[in-house]
């Protein structure tokens, strides 16, 4: 599946606001106003002007709306999710270049607060995974005690964890241990009289 550099930002950036929700850490990733400015800064979100509570509520009802098609049990419904949100965000695509970037599409319209801009860009890059017939590649961490969403933009659609690193690691050594015991077990099961 191809996916150009533009589509990669906004599904990592909807994937990020999806795991500030409290089921993804257990806290809000997104209390306040100062946390937000860091999303955007993470993000390099352009285009955004002053932001204040009302922009805060609003990327929190998006995130939920983000997660939700995640969630969703088939494409049919994601589908659905997706068009709303990006129908509600007035999606005006434009071609620009700015900030040292070459010629790239934005699908918000000028001026449009945070929500909108994450809706329309971030929904037409789960749109591009809707069409392509990849949903599947939209997951949830395999870890049990990890809930973090991811895309999996792997070739064979094989990853499981949010992050190979930790999840991944931990499980494969918790499982390398497991065995380890269990050899260890069978031996002197084995030497034991009746």
């Amino acid at each position: 599946m191809l996916i150009n550099h533009d589509t990669k930002c906004a599904l990592d950036c909807v994937v990020d606001l999806i795991n500030t929700t409290p089921e993804s850490d257990g806290q809000e990733g997104l209390p306040d106003l100062a946390a937000l400015h860091v999303f955007v800064e993470r993000n390099q979100i352009s285009d955004v002007n002053t932001l204040d509570e009302q922009d805060l509520l609003a990327v929190r009802r998006i995130r939920g709306r983000f997660a939700q098609t995640f969630a969703a049990p088939n494409t049919a419904a994601a589908t659905a999710l997706v068009n709303a949100l990006v129908a509600e965000a007035g999606t005006t695509p434009r071609l620009t270049d700015h900030d040292g970037y070459d010629w790239h599409v934005h699908y918000f319209a000028p001026g449009a607060s945070l929500a909108n801009h994450l809706a329309a860009d971030c929904g037409m890059a789960l749109a591009f995974i809707l069409v392509a017939g990849e949903r599947e590649r939209l997951r949830h961490c395999d870890a049990p005690d990890c809930r973090r969403a991811f895309v999996d933009l792997s070739r064979n659609r094989s990853r499981r964890y949010c992050d190979s690193r930790t999840c991944g690691n931990r499980l494969h050594v918790a499982a390398y241990r497991a065995r380890r015991r269990e050899a260890v077990a069978v031996p002197a099961q084995n030497g034991q009289r009746s």
